[in-house]
């Protein structure tokens, strides 16, 4: 029998590692294949692809399934015998729809190790594979559920043993040390296992050693890495004792829990820039929290974070449309959360996913939301669909403005003087009027921002200054002029020539401004002066400013 594990990829840089551990786990049984695709691929082809196979598994999610069902469907018209199994987070509750459909044979529920190696083993007798959903004669039949797999079992197995090395360096490889989570956020899929389970440490080790050999990216899938202080040191050693140095890790924190241990570790021995935390913050509205069943000490958050922005990139996240969090709620947690100023700052939109106990309080909270993938909020009793789409402008420009590292000085000067929601609700709604949030150029990008703030703020040059000073910071390649603030170019020519600066080797932008630059860039604080911010570029690094305070 010929059985192919395979799944739809959001993006070709992502991995799926369940698919790997199903054929390392099954390795020996014949005719038994794994391949990716991902869902921009055309269907047709991966369809032919697969319906050379007697049975073909997809591991399915929110973000594939719909492209995983019109695929299911092509290989049936393809070859009417091949056999359609699913698993994976998005099938493994309600699930009778998705049965339902002509293509699909079978459904693997929960964890997918023990179900699958009994399909395998006991084919075509079905009636003893656990967690099993199966179709028969136009019936349907679920098998009682197994309890959950052995973690321990994975101590010889290296998921990654079967791809080419070379293939590993330009995606994002990922790794699990432990299953469950110790939380009940009742948005989330993992609040569902509360027993955390870790699995081997010379399986943990040998993987990680192998990626860190072949592999640039390296995410750990742990809802929160750091539970355990000493687990999370010691992988800390092992990583710096072992790590190339292209390497990046990537790990999930709960902030307000980190031990002072850890902290104290990754300031002693950990260089800055390695690790990326990403630290979901949700809310800092209390009542929204405890709502959920969610635990957050937001002052501690923010401690930690404090802490160790020296060494350590943040990814904050924020959910929009949690119950008891109103518009004005939404405005504050985005304000006080980007004051902290993280690297990258996502707003997300709740999400009713299948099986958690958010789909069971819809009616309590009038929430109305998408019935197709993802599920996607619409409307609830404290946020209007009006609200939202507000809230989504200004994701939109978050994402383009700060997310995008395209005006770091602009928007802290902004979060320090005025409401940076407001800013940016009003420079998404400005950008609107001219441009799609898709479809723009980077000159149009300044443009627009310029323009806005030449509007709505007339008297702040300084703001103008800050949007200049962003713009002559984003090209290698000294860019043209777009602006009053920066000096044209026979002033250019003059000033170069009368301070002296090295232009027969690099190209130069000045920007006279009215605030100590060195001074704003260590503290945010506006300290008044006359000076002149001098950009370099030297065509083949990002561009720096090469020195202060001479004369105007």
């Amino acid at each position: 029998m010929k059985v192919l594990l395979t799944t739809l990829n959001a993006k070709y840089i992502h991995i799926n590692l369940a698919i790997r551990e199903l054929y390392a786990l099954n390795v020996h049984h014949t005719g038994l294949q794994w391949k990716e695709f991902t869902i921009n691929e055309a269907q047709a082809p991966v369809a032919g692809y697969c319906s050379t196979f007697d049975v073909v598994a997809f591991s399915c999610y929110i973000w594939n399934i719909t492209q995983t069902l019109e695929v299911a469907a092509l290989i049936k018209q393809n070859n009417p015998a091949c056999k359609i199994m699913l698993g994976g987070p998005e099938v493994s509750y309600e699930w009778q729809e998705v049965i339902a459909h002509s293509a699909i044979d079978y459904i693997v529920t929960g964890e997918g190790e023990i179900p699958f190696a009994t399909f395998l083993n006991d084919y075509p007798n079905l009636q003893d594979v656990p967690s099993l959903v199966r179709k028969e004669n136009g019936e349907v039949y679920c098998n009682p559920l197994e309890t959950s797999f052995e973690v321990k079992n994975f101590e010889h197995i290296r998921p990654y043993q079967y791809d080419k090395p070379s293939d590993l360096y330009n995606k994002v490889a990922y790794l699990e040390t432990s299953r469950g989570c110790p939380y009940k956020c009742e948005f989330c899929l993992a609040s569902l296992d509360n027993k955390v389970r870790y699995l081997p440490d010379v399986h943990i080790k040998e993987t990680l050693l192998y990626l860190m050999q072949h592999g640039r990216v390296i995410k750990f899938l742990d809802r929160t890495f750091n539970i355990k202080k000493d687990f999370t040191i010691d992988i800390f050693k092992f990583i710096l004792a072992n790590r190339k140095p292209e390497n990046i890790f990537q790990f999930e924190i709960t902030a307000d829990i980190v031990h002072k241990d850890i902290i104290a570790f990754i300031q002693e021995h950990v260089p800055e820039g390695l690790f990326r935390f990403e630290i979901g913050i949700q809310t800092v509205n209390q009542k929204a929290n405890l709502e959920v069943s969610r635990k957050q000490n937001f002052e501690k958050t923010k401690d930690v974070i404090n802490q160790l922005r020296n060494k350590i990139e943040m990814h904050l996240d924020l959910i929009v449309g949690l119950p008891l969090d109103e518009f004005e709620d939404i405005k504050y947690s985005i304000e006080e959360v980007f004051k902290l100023y993280p690297p990258e700052l996502q707003l997300g939109f709740l999400k009713f996913l299948k099986g958690t106990p958010m789909r069971h309080k819809v009616d309590a909270h009038e929430y109305v939301y998408d019935a197709k993938p993802p599920y996607q909020i619409i409307s609830s009793k404290y946020l209007s669909q009006a609200q939202l789409q507000q809230i989504t402008i200004v994701e939109n420009a978050l994402e383009i403005y700060w997310n995008k590292n395209r005006t770091q000085l602009t928007l802290k000067y902004v979060t320090e003087h005025y409401s940076i929601f407001d800013f940016l609700l009003g420079l998404g709604n400005h950008f609107l009027k001219t441009r799609e949030f898709h479809k723009f150029g980077l000159e149009d990008l300044y443009t627009i921002i310029y323009d806005y703030a030449t509007i709505t703020f007339a008297d702040d040059k300084i703001l103008r200054q800050m949007i200049t000073i962003d713009y002559a910071l984003q090209n290698k390649i000294r860019p043209k002029v777009l602006f009053t603030e920066e000096l044209d170019k026979a002033s250019l020519s003059l000033f170069i020539k009368e301070h002296q600066l090295p232009h027969q080797q690099y190209r130069f932008a000045i920007i006279p401004v009215d605030f100590d630059y060195q001074h704003f860039v260590a503290t945010y604080q506006i300290l008044p002066a006359t000076e002149n911010v001098i950009v370099q570029y030297t065509g083949a690094n990002k561009p720096t400013v090469y020195r202060m305070n001479v004369e105007v």
